[in-house]
């Protein structure tokens, strides 16, 4: 694994915006960063993200199966215990998801170690499925890189599969989000298009004008009935929101499904350690209140349970503390093992390993100046070469 420095393609504004990627700057600095790529042999894709991709997110499953019978579990995953049997009956009902994403810390030469599952409302996702493909076909094209290049990318195709998996006969299906946070609104638009070319007919709503009907179901702004719906909103707001409590009888699939709340909660991470203590692809973890975390206490990275985009992660060291900015995360907190992302020409870079239904689909890389990643972190492109 190598990062190479390249020129960039002259017009690759142009081509963003008119394809609908406009958040490719943020407050002026570049989002999208493709004066480098990194390239990785095909054996440290396949041994290195793939294999582990798939075996932690079978590891995750058996958590949730495990998870969903009992009720210690269930609290130390800060499940609201009103809708534990909710969250549980949901994983029971076997609905279904559909995509996911790893992050991880990888070179290239060790075992790629697990930071966190993003399980629920991963972003990134049309820049990791088309953006980067696109500018991979031009790279080869005008002979930047090798003319057998690949990419570690079967996400637009998969995801197209896995909505007509989930929804086999198609129909009508509302897709939500915040419509004015531009990120998340085009993430959503994306999500919407595959859906389409899937057969299905979507619908967005804005998640502040879901409502409920006096029959206990929830609707949209013009009063239509919501049966399934896609919502980039995370599930641990959901379930502690005022509309949370008619959720069990609304009938209504969710992408992503309950259960999912399991694993994208950071409470996982030691859980997993507990039952896999010493797994090459997992950092030692523990609870912060649990007396085994004095095994970390001179370095450590704690991390609030539900957090994103590094908020309030601190990496507390016998030199000093390295704090994520504030996203007004707090409560409970588990503690990690410090394992910094490989830095290759003073960037660090962290792998993201997509699953879409139970299959490894792609990766992605962000880069930071700090070791914590964060919203504002550069996204480069890869390829894959031998």
């Amino acid at each position: 694994m190598q990062r190479i420095t390249l020129p960039e393609r002259p017009d690759w504004q142009a081509r963003a915006e008119a394809l609908g990627f406009t958040w490719h700057h943020d407050s002026g600095q570049p989002y999208w960063d493709e004066t480098a790529a990194y390239a990785l042999t095909l054996a440290e894709v396949e041994d290195g993200i793939e294999g582990p991709t798939a075996e932690l997110h079978q590891m995750g499953l058996d958590l949730v199966d495990e998870a969903v019978k009992s009720e210690r579990l269930m609290e130390q995953l800060d499940i609201p215990e009103r809708l534990r049997d909710y969250v549980a009956d949901s994983w029971k009902r076997g609905e279904p998801s559909l995509y996911g994403r790893f992050d991880f810390a990888y070179d290239g030469q060790g075992p790629a170690k697990l930071y966190e599952y993003n399980a629920d409302t991963p972003t990134s996702i049309y820049e990791s499925a088309v953006f980067q493909w696109l500018w991979l076909e031009d790279r080869i094209a005008d002979g930047s890189i090798p003319s057998d290049a690949d990419q570690f990318n079967s996400l637009h195709e998969k995801l197209i599969a896995r909505f007509r998996a989930i929804f086999p006969d198609g129909g009508f299906v509302h897709f939500s989000s915040d419509p004015d946070f531009v990120e998340d609104r085009q993430t959503v638009r994306f999500l919407e298009d595959l859906a389409k070319q899937a057969g299905l007919d979507p619908k967005f709503v804005a998640i502040g004008d879901v409502g409920l009907n006096a029959d206990g179901r929830f609707v949209d702004e013009q009063n239509w009935l919501i049966q399934a719906m896609f919502k980039l909103y995370p599930w641990e707001q959901m379930l502690r929101d005022d509309y949370a409590e008619p959720l069990p009888a609304a009938e209504i699939t969710v992408l992503e499904p309950a259960w999912k709340s399991i694993l994208s909660n950071k409470a996982i991470l030691p859980l997993l350690w507990e039952r896999h203590a010493g797994h090459p692809n997992l950092l030692e973890a523990y609870f912060e209140d649990d007396p085994k975390a004095s095994a970390l206490s001179s370095a450590h990275v704690r991390k609030p349970l539900f957090s994103r985009e590094g908020a309030n992660i601190s990496i507390v060291e016998p030199g000093g503390t390295e704090q994520g900015q504030d996203g007004g995360y707090d409560g409970r907190a588990i503690v990690q093992a410090v394992h910094a992302p490989p830095v290759f020409d003073g960037r660090h870079a962290i792998v993201g390993s997509w699953v879409v239904g139970e299959e490894p689909a792609g990766m992605s890389v962000r880069e930071d100046v700090g070791r914590i990643t964060r919203n504002t972190s550069s996204f480069v492109p890869h390829f894959i070469i031998d």
